[in-house]
């Protein structure tokens, strides 16, 4: 193993090495503060063992180690590793960062929680480090399927973390199922992937109609994992879990799982248009819908949170469009500028004890670092030209106009307004007008709460410009220019805010709201989804119930019953007397000679 190898390896064993002597070393969990100093170490290492890797990282390299994981028949048919290259170091980088800056904010957020709750909130987190950092730097599709599940798991694990809370107990459940439907895809795919290449490589060379159906199966996990149109419902649900906790899985980690897996298997995917063709059409279609629905929320953190679905959907789209850098470099700035609103969300959270914008308003001057800091990410957010988001989610667009059609590109156009529109409208009820009566008591959040804050807002304004560094480290092209889509989506971001600002700073409400309001009421997804599960599901699941309960189970009951008394009728010929045994003799005798005549 090289030096850059175990460094890659050092990153994702020490949350595992902090989570396992929590896991069993109860005292060091239940006592708390020791158990999040040691999951704080662990993330220190981690993140610090990326940025090494990132500074030794030189353009097209790749290096990769394995062992054999699964053997059959003599042969290695899966192994496990590291594999590092341009995307899994800048990944490793993004992932980490993000989660060492949510677990030093958590210290002061869930400094309210009892000792073992908060000794279990932090090895929670060093579990999540770990499956997803191991997703990231699998050399296969086996490896990256191990990390995607536990990644599952622990996601299910910190959104219901208040599991005393029927709603939040409710919510993890949902999440867990919704996804577990889509991976079921991912399970399939494998199978397709090894009966056609006895491998789980994502270069493999395979036929179209093979290509076709693994990377369709792929993409139906990746639309559950991501929260792609129609399995998102999930995701705005996951609110429900600590705000720290949405900031890590919702940002950077977990609905980014699912575009980093079509990055990293971009290979398969250039070998199947069709399934590209309809990415390009959810992604689009995703984009827009949720940002609809971002417009009406009054819960802050379901604003991000539809706002998390509509920016996936640009990625998705991205790659659908056949550019894996676009898609990826929009997923590198949009974890920073998203977690860092998830935490400044979290900040104006502890202040108000509210998750309502109608109880904020006012907090710029009673909270102005958290004002300023939310403010530069929701900018970035717009896509405000000179930070991050503009030029991650402006190439996205540039590589639509260039190889997509007209439509997915006008979509993610008026997304860009509406993106633009529906921050402005939280901006000016959190922190402009005049306070609530909640929010005149609020003051601004402690050191442990900012310090995060200054970290990501420095990538979330600056990121953007490392665009070309990225693309020479991929081997992708990448050019800053002043063509027509950059000119528009600038003047639709900077109209959007404009339009918020005559819209809501001056009280009013926008005159398509009641529409939207009532479709977000209708929740027809939502709605949809229920039903199948309580009639068709159920239905289907109450049919089994009786068939495996009385048809299956009656009939080896039957054969059970039918051996008993048999086995009772013939155990009567068991007498223990010699006479009987000898008459029987006898007769049997008999038999056989009157048989032998009679023939």
């Amino acid at each position: 193993m090289s030096t850059l190898q175990s460094w890659a390896a050092l990153a994702v064993l020490a949350p595992l090495a902090a989570a396992l002597l929590c896991v069993v070393l109860p005292p060091l969990r239940k006592a708390g503060k020791p158990a999040a100093a040691l999951c704080l170490l662990s993330s220190l290492v981690s993140a610090g063992s990326a940025l090494y890797l990132l500074t030794q990282h030189e353009t097209g390299s790749v290096s990769r180690t394995t062992i054999p994981w699964i053997v059959f028949g003599g042969k290695a048919i899966a192994s496990i590793g590291v594999h590092v290259d341009a995307t899994s170091v800048v990944m490793l980088v993004v992932v980490t960062m993000v989660a060492l800056c949510v677990q030093i904010f958590s210290t002061a957020y869930m400094h309210d929680e009892k000792p073992s709750s908060y000794g279990r909130y932090f090895t929670l987190h060093a579990l999540f480090l770990f499956s997803m950092n191991t997703l990231v730097v699998a050399p296969n599709l086996m490896q990256l399927f191990a990390g995607w599940e536990l990644v599952g798991l622990t996601s299910y694990l910190l959104i219901g973390f208040w599991f005393q809370k029927p709603s939040a107990a409710k919510a993890s459940v949902k999440a867990f199922w919704m996804t577990k439907l889509a991976d079921m895809g991912f399970v399939f795919a494998l199978l397709v992937l090894f009966v056609a290449t006895r491998g789980f490589e994502w270069s493999a060379r395979l036929s179209t109609e093979t290509a076709t159906l693994v990377t369709a199966l792929l993409f139906l996990a990746v639309v559950g994992k991501s929260a792609q149109f129609p399995l998102h419902v999930w995701l705005p649900d996951a609110m429900e879990g600590p705000t720290p906790v949405s900031a890590l899985l919702h940002a950077a980690t977990m609905v980014a799982a699912g575009v980093f897996l079509i990055v990293r298997a971009d290979p398969l995917f250039a070998q199947a248009p069709a399934t590209r063709d309809v990415m390009l059409w959810i992604g689009s279609g995703t984009a827009l819908f949720a940002a609809c629905l971002a417009l009406v929320q009054t819960d802050i953190k379901k604003v991000l949170a539809y706002s998390t679905c509509s920016q996936l959907g640009y990625m998705v789209a991205a790659l659908g469009a056949g550019s894996a850098f676009a898609g990826f470099f929009h997923l590198g700035t949009h974890a920073f500028f998203k977690a860092l609103l998830f935490l400044g969300a979290g900040s104006v959270i502890h202040a108000v004890h509210s998750n309502e914008l109608a109880d904020m308003g006012g907090l710029r001057k009673k909270m102005p670092w958290t004002a300023l800091t939310f403010g530069l990410g929701a900018l970035s957010l717009a896509g405000v030209p000179g930070l991050a988001g503009f030029f991650s989610k402006d190439h996205v667009l540039s590589e639509l106009e260039g190889r997509a059609g007209w439509i997915p590109w006008a979509l993610l156009m008026l997304t860009s307004f509406l993106t633009a529109f529906y921050m402005g409208r939280v901006l000016i009820k959190a922190f402009g007008g005049a306070p609530s009566a909640k929010a005149h008591h609020a003051h601004e959040s402690g050191g442990a709460m900012l310090l995060p804050l200054f970290v990501l807002a420095v990538p979330a304004v600056g990121a953007g410009f490392f665009g070309g560094k990225l693309a020479e480290w991929s081997g992708a092209e990448y050019h800053l220019h002043l063509g027509l889509t950059p000119i528009v989506a600038s003047c639709l971001a900077l109209g959007g805010i404009f339009a918020a600002l005559a819209v809501f700073g001056r009280g009013k409400t926008a005159p398509f709201t009641s529409v939207l309001e009532g479709l977000d009421r209708a929740s027809a997804v939502d709605r949809t989804w229920a039903g199948l599960y309580r009639h068709v599901l159920l239905g289907v699941s109450a049919v089994m119930g009786f068939i495996d309960r009385y048809v299956v189970d009656g009939l080896m009951n039957a054969i059970g019953y039918s051996t008993i008394e048999s086995g009772a009728s013939v155990r009567r010929l068991q007498t223990g007397r010699i006479h009987d045994y000898a008459m029987a003799v006898v007769v049997g005798a008999l038999l056989i000679v009157l048989w032998g005549v009679l023939r």
